[in-house]
């Protein structure tokens, strides 16, 4: 049983207990320590580089042991000498020692509001450090009272901008279009490296939809050793990668880029024809009729 979380930038995170951290844990401190870099101002293309590195820590799909054991941190896109030190030393410690300092300049709801679009990290520590406004709550309350229009330094307009993106971070959140589309190409290519004899890896899930927001990245790939039922890998919960035999590759296809509307119309129609439309395929009398291809599902619908 995993041990509880605590706060870590802007997640959760497990707290070091003799344990080894896995990724997701180094992702979640690389991206606060990102953060809190970014909320000093002082270095914006440091504080770039750490969260960089972190989000394509948490695409790829060897664990951080394994990429630390094999020497291959450096193969993540962002990732040199120096942050691969300093993912090894919060993997051997279990902390970072100057993560830890800069926690004590401020709270974890300060880091909250650097999330909200538009809202500049000049902006966000001025509010901390004259305001005394540490979280997205308080900013809130500050601007629906109107302490923010009447304040020098902030004013009408400052106040109307923070209550339009505090209304933008309430729609549904993802990656745009374009990001995602250099995020699918990173969890690619690591799963290229990391399974050099897996083929037709493809990517899908709302990416492939053409969605303006895309949450977790889903790529199905085809393994002709595999044995058994098809494998679904889960990478925290920014990348799924489902796994099939070449027989099964146009079905996992579809059931992984498929909507669940659209998935149960493809449902209701092969019972129509007296079909089955199953995880492994489409069925016709206990047997598997189409699967290969998302072209030979459809047709046999």
């Amino acid at each position: 049983m995993e041990p509880l979380p605590t706060q870590i930038g802007c997640k959760l995170t497990m707290p070091f207990t003799g344990r080894k951290p896995d990724s997701r844990t180094v992702a979640a401190m690389l991206r606060e320590y990102a953060q809190r870099l970014e909320l000093e101002g002082t270095n914006p293309y440091r504080a770039r580089a750490y969260s960089r590195a972190s989000e394509n820590l948490a695409l790829s799909v060897l664990p951080v042991n394994q990429l630390i054991a094999e020497s291959r941190l450096k193969e993540i896109p962002g990732v040199g000498d120096g942050i691969a030190g300093v993912i090894e030393q919060i993997y051997e410690e279990g902390h970072l020692p100057k993560l830890t300092a800069k926690r004590a300049e401020a709270p974890l709801g300060v880091l909250e509001m650097l999330q909200l679009p538009g809202l500049r990290p000049d902006r966000v520590r001025k509010l901390y450090k004259e305001l005394g406004i540490a979280s997205v709550a308080q900013l809130e309350e500050a601007a629906l009272t109107g302490q923010l229009a009447s304040t020098k330094g902030f004013g009408p307009a400052f106040q109307t901008k923070v209550l339009q993106s505090l209304e933008m971070s309430r729609r549904p959140q993802g990656r745009h279009l374009h990001r995602a589309a250099a995020a699918v190409k990173t969890a690619a290519d690591a799963l290229a490296r990391a399974h050099p004899h897996w083929t037709q890896v493809t990517p899908a899930g709302e990416f492939r939809r053409g969605c303006e927001l895309v949450g977790a990245l889903s790529l199905v790939a085809v393994d002709a050793d595999l044995t058994g039922h098809d494998r679904t890998l889960e990478q925290g919960d920014q990348l799924i990668v489902h796994v099939a035999r070449p027989e099964r590759y146009g079905i996992a296809l579809l059931n992984a880029t498929g909507s669940a509307e659209h998935l149960a119309a493809l449902q209701s129609l092969a019972k129509c024809k007296g079909l089955a439309f199953e995880p492994g395929g489409v069925l016709k009398k206990g047997r598997v009729i189409a699967g290969r291809t998302e072209e030979e599902i459809y047709a046999a619908l």
